[in-house]
């Protein structure tokens, strides 16, 4: 019997076993050959999937092409603003307008920074190794965020045309400067803690803080540019007409062209580990202080479905967060939960339930893009379109499609409207939210 106390050594006959038991599955040297050949996904693929993944789409949206985060985490703020666009380019008839991601960056760069500070100060007096401590120890500079961090940067700063504040080569690639800012913010970490355990007054934390912000801006603006603060909005609409609206800032930009009120669109998220009906909070990821914060309306799969059909047989499309290194064909654009038949492949159960992938770091959101149309068959969805951020060259001219069963299994946020929520849900956002820790797997 196996020592569960003290751990289990194998021995000569365990191991002579698992020769055996090998040798004894059907066709095992057959299989070897394909997965050492081929490779486990190529071997596992299963080739109806192209069947199931036919691009045709009962309801699509005419949203242009796709724009490309390159060599960065910033596809929250590329899918926060490809939503926005899509509603200018509709209105003006422009039909691949983009805004600069490039501006909101900057200006996540500053105010995470800020918020940063926040949390160390708050945290001084716990042990470096304290799990909320280290978790912002681990992450101090990184790219990705959440939906409401894009929109509290767009309530707060407007946003700019791309041609106003383009890309970069540190926002193209964001590795040099993400390394950079990690070991300066976690050098300020150090200085910060220690000044409070010595004591120091709140005016001598207050200076050396200030200055550490300081450098943050200075870094930014180093490696993006500086952000402009009036620009001149030109354009050509689809008609080839020429469009000119001098001496914006972004906020009267943003007021002026988009009719969107940011605080009317809710989170509402699929977390089957956690209770539905439920408000839950973030405020670890927070990015601004004193901006919008990070909410989720934790709702069943079918509601999370249903509002993002509704929202788009509106004409609009659909901020979604996912799990997109799951079931993922990156050449063909699929998206299916039986792409790669791994568990037939080795003949063994790999079956986890949503909430069992969550609660055992299976799941992560580990990207977000934006859904664009989906197949509806006796109004039920078969199909849907996704706008990827990876530049034409990747998927279908950027865009993937993706099965039903892959959106209940590794889509677990969508933005919609709040009036495509029920008046009892609606009430739900009243509620004070339950504060979720750091760590959880929605972050």
């Amino acid at each position: 019997m196996p020592d569960i106390k003290n751990g289990h050594v194998l021995n000569a006959t365990e191991m002579a076993d698992l020769h055996a038991d090998l040798q004894n599955q059907p066709a095992h040297d057959v299989i070897s050959r394909a997965v050492i050949k081929n490779g486990v996904l190529a071997a596992s693929e299963d080739p109806q999937a192209t069947v199931r993944l036919n691009r045709a789409f009962s309801v699509e949206l005419d949203t242009g092409k796709v724009a490309n985060q390159k060599h960065s985490g910033r596809c929250w703020l590329f899918s926060t603003l490809n939503t926005i666009r899509h509603q200018f380019a509709a209105k003006y008839h422009v039909k691949d307008f983009e805004l600069s991601e490039s501006y909101l960056f900057f200006w996540d760069k500053v105010e995470r920074a800020n918020i940063f500070y926040d949390n160390i100060l708050r945290t001084a007096q716990q042990p470096v190794t304290d799990r909320e401590v280290a978790f912002y120890l681990s992450r101090p500079g990184e790219d990705g965020g959440q939906w409401a961090m894009g929109a509290a940067l767009v309530q707060k700063y407007g946003v700019v045309p791309a041609s106003a504040m383009p890309e970069s080569f540190n926002t193209n690639d964001t590795t040099g400067f993400a390394a950079t800012l990690d070991l300066k913010l976690r050098k300020d970490a150090v200085t910060l803690r220690r000044l409070v355990a010595a004591g120091a007054s709140d005016s001598e934390i207050v200076a050396v803080r200030s200055q550490a912000l300081k450098e943050v801006y200075r870094m930014a603006a180093y490696s993006f540019g500086e952000p402009p603060a009036t620009f001149d909005l030109e354009y050509k609409d689809d008609k080839q007409v020429y469009h000119r609206d001098a001496d914006l800032t972004p906020k009267a930009f943003f007021d002026k062209y988009f009719n969107v009120d940011l605080d009317d669109y809710v989170v509402v998220t699929n977390s089957p580990d956690k209770p539905f009906n439920q408000l839950y909070s973030l405020p670890s990821q927070d990015n601004i202080v004193g901006g919008k914060p990070i909410t989720f309306l934790n709702l069943s799969m079918d509601v999370l479905k249903k509002t993002a059909i509704d929202q788009l047989q509106g004409g609009e499309t659909v901020w979604f967060g996912n799990d997109v290194l799951q079931q993922m064909s990156r050449d063909r654009g699929f998206l299916d939960s039986q792409l790669y038949r791994t568990a037939d492949l080795f003949g063994v159960d790999l079956s986890l339930t949503k909430a069992e992938r969550l609660a055992y770091g299976e799941a992560e959101v580990s990207h977000a893009m934006t859904l664009t149309g989906v197949d509806l068959v006796h109004r039920e969805p078969v199909r849907w379109k996704v706008e990827n951020s990876w530049g034409e060259k990747n998927c279908d001219k950027g865009y993937f499609v993706m099965t039903d069963a892959w959106m209940d299994d590794f889509v677990y946020e969508v933005v919609v409207h709040k009036r495509y929520l029920s008046t009892e849900q609606q009430a739900l956002l009243a509620m004070t939210p339950d504060e979720l820790p750091a760590w959880d797997p929605l972050q």
